[in-house]
């Protein structure tokens, strides 16, 4: 059995109709949507919305202004749209109409935190299964999946964005977690809580990790945990015990799968 698995796809439409070549399957963790195109100013769909200019000085603004900046930046720019949720869900649906398009049957895909998978369902052709909370046998193994990423502790979700990123309370990503049965690979967006795992190098700071999973995989030692999230960890695999906690990869870069084979 053969199985490729790609994480932050973020728009990469045309490596994603490739991705599952040679293999029997294809799995996704999540982050199919370009939201914010650091890369390519012009692209995603705040560049599709305001345009390369715009984007750029939101950038500049997110990774050396005061404090706050951005936020007011990015405030002012959604109160120039007479609608922007609606702006926004349009970019979106647009956006995941060339994606769902390209997915093979079978694909398993669990959203990011950067999706949005109330709408999941308008896309996903019969071959495509959404999972979340949930655990499927594939080949004979038993995968688990769980979706988005975590809140800051303390912090709640924001009900009033145009953007809404799939972002979840420590609580509830433990519940969906702890509601999993023993699995043989665990899938996830967020990686487990392990400092190698979660710091990302190009940043320059750490992504939060899930406790949750990391007390899954100590308790039940899966064959494989995969996940995404961190585009530039400072390590991309790390084993616990039996278990092999593995970065799949920044899909939209990389363009390369990695590889189940069993």
């Amino acid at each position: 059995m053969r199985v490729h698995v790609v994480s932050d796809v973020h728009g990469n439409v045309e490596a994603l109709a490739r991705a599952a070549e040679g293999a029997d399957a294809l799995v996704i963790l999540g982050d199919l949507l370009d939201f914010v195109d650091y890369n390519d100013y012009s692209a995603g769909i705040l560049g599709a919305v305001f345009g390369a200019g715009v984007v750029r000085r939101f950038a500049e603004l997110r990774s050396g202004g005061a404090p706050g900046e951005a936020g007011v930046f990015a405030r002012q720019m959604w109160d120039d749209l007479d609608d922007p949720a609606a702006v926004v869900i349009d970019a979106v649906r647009e956006q995941y109409r060339r994606i769902f398009a390209v997915l093979p049957d079978p694909t398993y895909a669990v959203p990011g935190n950067v999706d949005l998978p109330q709408l999941w369902p308008e896309f996903a052709h019969d071959g495509v299964r959404v999972l979340d909370g949930e655990a499927t046998d594939i080949g004979g193994l038993r995968f688990g999946f769980v979706g988005g990423a975590l809140l800051p502790d303390g912090v709640s979700p924001r009900r009033a964005d145009p953007w809404m990123s799939y972002l979840r309370t420590s609580q509830d990503y433990a519940t969906a977690v702890g509601g999993l049965p023993e699995v043989d690979v665990l899938c996830s967006h967020v990686p487990p809580a392990v400092p190698e795992l979660v710091y990302d190098v190009v940043a320059r700071n750490p992504e939060i990790g899930s406790e949750a999973l990391l007390d899954v995989i100590r308790r039940n030692q899966p064959w494989a945990a995969l996940f995404g999230h961190v585009h530039h960890p400072l390590a991309p695999r790390v084993r616990l015990g039996r278990t092999e906690c593995v970065n799949v990869g920044h899909f939209q870069r990389i363009a390369v799968p990695y590889m189940l084979r069993w």
